[in-house]
């Protein structure tokens, strides 16, 4: 029987070549690859500048940090969302909040935005859920209204654009954080970049990516030598290695090619899908043209004798190991503990009870597709 995962990563002969001449050279981190990675995915998302970090969830960390985040501010984000979305902001003791998802589109609802907003709110994180877009115009518009910042969280966006721009190019946010697991649309093993157009908020997040340390001779305020640091910030070892970045290089290279094939799964999954009462999937909007990292299926399970979790355990049986994309956030233990209840957020809780993430990565063949489309219309009975 054939298996299939929600998501993996692809890496050809280049990517191999890549990581393997990085191995041979001098440098395995802190060398020259990790500033050649971030101009190319300057070069990519349009961006001014681009900081290299270990994963999606430091940079989201030191992105508040660099803002000076810090308690008694509230950072508003989507409950739909992994949880560093939100435990970023109690990284630097702020408090998350959060505003129900458009049910269209699983991402945060722009029309209830506002009135989430409070004189201690010093932050907008929208999260571009499976790869679309939210909408960046209007929220950047409610953002300028009450002078907020805005810092994307583009973990599922690599590839995609907005406005016929890409995401990352900062031009309605302050910050764009990016992740590069292997699942996402492309990968350095673990890893992540921000991007941002600020130069001050740049050169501190530099200093917050490597212990609040520079040897920039600019930056010191003596110098007793070539040897010589100086701490300035208190920051953290957030740094990507050269290895991981000779591998986002590479991959880098091969984003469109897997956008599109991407894309083509999407669209073979909503035709198998879209005449049957049993099955729905979200909208891509006008203003989108994703990279999916994810189709998440909409299954009506007041259609079907079977719940979701039988569902989910039966398709394991048969070969799918599936995925859930997310549990709300708010419903977490620890979450309501703060003060977050069950029917806060009915429409991500909605959703919550009805997807499934399918499998949508590269090499997946039209086959292969059409076979995990027919497990699943067999068994959701």
């Amino acid at each position: 029987m054939k298996k299939f995962n929600y998501g993996k990563q692809y890496l050809d002969f280049s990517d191999l070549f890549a990581v393997l001449k990085t191995l041979r050279s001098n440098f395995l981190t802190q060398g020259p690859k990790v500033a050649e990675f971030e101009n190319a995915i300057c070069q990519y998302t349009k961006a001014k500048y681009a900081v290299a970090v270990a994963n999606a969830t430091a940079g989201l960390h030191i992105a508040m940090m660099a803002l000076e985040i810090k308690a008694d501010d509230e950072v508003i984000t989507s409950p739909i969302t992994f949880l560093a979305s939100a435990n970023c902001a109690l990284y630097v003791g702020a408090s998350p909040k959060f505003v129900d998802i458009d049910s269209t589109t699983a991402c945060i609802d722009v029309n209830k935005l506002e009135q989430a907003i409070t004189q201690k709110t010093k932050v907008i994180i929208p999260v571009h859920f499976a790869g679309q877009s939210c909408n960046m115009k209007k929220i950047k518009e409610i953002a300028d209204k009450y002078n907020l910042f805005i810092v994307e969280d583009s973990a599922h966006a690599i590839g995609s654009d907005y406005l016929g721009k890409k995401v990352g190019c900062c031009e309605f946010s302050d910050m764009s954080v990016f992740s590069f697991h292997p699942v996402k649309n492309m990968t350095t093993g673990e890893g992540g970049v921000i991007t941002t157009n600020n130069e001050k908020l740049y050169k501190k997040l530099l200093l917050l990516r490597s212990h609040g340390m520079t040897r920039d001779p600019n930056f010191l305020t003596k110098n007793d030598g070539p040897w010589y640091y100086q701490m300035h910030e208190f920051g953290f070892n957030y740094r990507l290695t050269d290895i991981q970045a000779s591998l986002g290089i590479s991959q880098l290279k091969k984003i469109e090619k897997f956008k599109k094939r991407r894309k083509e799964i999407v669209e073979f999954y909503k035709k198998s899908f879209e005449k049957d009462e049993r099955f729905s999937f979200l909208e891509e909007k006008d203003y989108a043209n994703s990279c999916f990292h994810l189709f998440p299926l909409l299954i009506n399970f007041d259609k079907i004798k079977i719940s979701k979790k039988e569902l989910f355990l039966k398709l394991q049986e048969n070969g799918l190991t599936l995925q859930v994309h997310y549990i709300p956030v708010h419903l977490q233990p620890f979450y309501q503990k703060l003060g977050f209840k069950e029917g806060d957020f009915p429409n991500a809780e909605q959703y919550y009870k009805k997807t499934l993430s399918l499998p949508l990565y590269f090499d997946l063949s039209d086959k292969d597709v059409g076979i995990v489309a027919n497990i699943i219309k067999k068994l959701a009975v």
